[in-house]
């Protein structure tokens, strides 16, 4: 049961969802598998690039919350970003891979699952108001898993950070201001992508200001209200320098909106979940 299956959505070569690779071949993840889910580490930016996880929907199973943030012990600790980068401020340190979602099979099975999703290189750093909406961010799973009737009612999800250059860093931490989300299910092979931004709407050189001052003070960089958008999956994996596979060409978004081309000014935002194109 450990790390993420492939093959989950079907043994058909068409149905297999591989895990996502750097578009650069010298550019270095760290795979960490964990009982129904896997992280890819960026030991440089130390955070998680991506996170693939299983969900077998007919099998998931409601348990109480158990486990405590820790390091992950399948990477040296000079890789994630701990405890430090939480403390006494109003970062929230927000699971990529939802408690939720890996907690499925035995009950012994998925309480492991569940307490494993709380490892450092699992978590990325959101503000709070960001983090704790779960109208939309919690909920696009749940969502896509309702609507697509897939066999045995079963999901692949991959999550993760946009790690931009120009990220402000805090604490030794370069702090993202975008998540993508690819949701998958089958059949045939489907998938539907999703931004969420935590950029704050300012032009550029207020933003330049205004983070140089915050930083300079030992203070959080600014960040915005998240903002949530459909995009395709295409855009997503040019924002990330992300190999996605077959979830490119299985994009639910009709091919007009498709090849709008990569710019946020182009993107669905979504004012709730019954605006999302499945």
């Amino acid at each position: 049961m450990t790390g993420y299956d492939p093959a989950f959505l079907g043994p058909q070569d068409a149905l297999r969802v591989p895990l996502p690779t750097p578009t650069d071949p010298a550019r270095e993840l760290r795979q960490l598998d964990h009982p129904h889910f896997t992280v890819l580490l960026d030991p440089r930016r130390r955070l998680a690039a991506a996170t693939a996880v299983t969900i077998d929907g007919g099998r998931l199973q409601a348990l109480p919350r158990t486990g405590s943030w820790r390091l992950d012990d399948q990477a040296p600790a000079a890789e994630q970003a701990g405890p430090e980068l939480y403390y006494r401020n109003a970062l929230d340190r927000g699971h990529l891979v939802r408690r939720r979602d890996p907690m499925w099979g035995t009950r012994d099975e998925a309480r492991r699952a569940g307490e494993a999703t709380f490892v450092y290189t699992n978590a990325a750093p959101q503000v709070g108001r960001f983090n704790q909406s779960q109208e939309l961010w919690n909920g696009l799973e749940d969502h896509v898993l309702e609507y697509a009737q897939v066999h045995e009612h079963r999901l692949v999800v991959h999550t993760g950070t946009v790690l931009a250059a120009d990220d402000p860093v805090y604490r030794g931490v370069g702090i993202p201001r975008r998540f993508w989300k690819v949701a998958a299910w089958s059949r045939p092979l489907r998938a539907a992508a999703f931004v969420l931004d935590q950029t704050p709407q300012l032009d550029d050189a207020e933003l330049r200001a205004v983070t140089a001052r915050a930083l300079a003070d030992g203070e959080l960089p600014p960040l915005g209200p998240f903002r949530t958008f459909q995009v395709p999956v295409a855009d997503v994996a040019a924002l990330t320098a992300l190999d996605l596979g077959p979830l490119v060409a299985a994009d639910v978004l009709p091919a007009a909106a498709r090849a709008a081309g990569p710019a946020p000014d182009t993107w669905r935002e979504l004012a709730g979940p019954g605006a999302i194109v499945v």
